[in-house]
Order: structure tokens, then sequence, then C-alpha cells
């Protein structure tokens, strides 16, 4: 009796329909969750990209910024080595200050503006 039993035994078709369901909206789901992990990993990338591009903007301003102060710094040098009295040594000392302390205030602020913009670019949402 136990072998008819089990030939006999079906399983009913409201309980396939069921399972069949339920591994169709298992299978949306994770193919959901696929999707938004890799949305996320894409705009992960393109912000790592954006503060990459920031930091290297601000790198190439930072040493053409530096490359200009030492080369002021030279001619300064020079310009010293050239005078003739005190009186000149103390007006080129005084000119020099003065355009560097504006130099440098100005470069500052050139650096703000580009760090702040890539600052910016990195934290703007994706699109």
């Amino acid at each position: 009796m136990a072998k008819d039993a089990k030939k006999n035994f079906e399983i009913p078709e409201e309980m396939r329909k069921f399972a069949d369901q339920s591994v169709e909206q298992a299978r949306k789901a994770f193919e959901a969750v696929i999707s938004t992990a890799h949305q996320t990993v894409t705009t992960l990338e393109g912000r790592a990209a954006a503060a990459h591009a920031g930091a290297r903007d601000v790198g190439e301003k930072a040493m053409a910024f530096a490359e200009h102060n030492v080369a002021s710094s030279f001619e300064f040098a020079r310009q010293l080595v050239r005078a003739k009295n005190m009186e000149e040594i103390l007006r080129l000392q005084a000119d020099y200050m003065k355009t560097q302390l504006q130099t440098l205030a100005d470069q500052a602020g050139e650096l703000g503006q580009t760090a702040t913009k890539a600052a910016m670019k990195t934290s703007r949402p994706a699109a």
C-alpha cells in the first residue's frame, strides 16, 4: 500500500503555482538588489573620479603657485645683490613684501575656490 500511496501522490496545482510565484518573486527581489548595488558602485566610482580630478587640480595649482613664488624669490635676491645702497635694499624689501603678501592672498583665494569647486563636484548627487 505504501507503493500505491507514492504513485498516487500529486502536488496540488495551487501549491505549484504558489511555489512558482515565490521563486519568481525571489528572483525579482534579487535582481532589484543587484541592480541597486551596481548603481551604488557606479555612483561611488563617479564620485571617486571627481574627487581625484579635484585633488589633481588643487595640486597642480599649488605647484604652479610654488614655482611662481620661488621664481619671485630668486628675482628678489638678484635685485638685492645689484642694489647700490641700503636705501635701495630697504625699498626693494618693502616692495617685495607688499607684492608677496598680495600674491599669497590671491593664491589662497584661488586655491580655496578650486578646492570648493572640487568638493561641490564630489558631493553633487548622482543624476
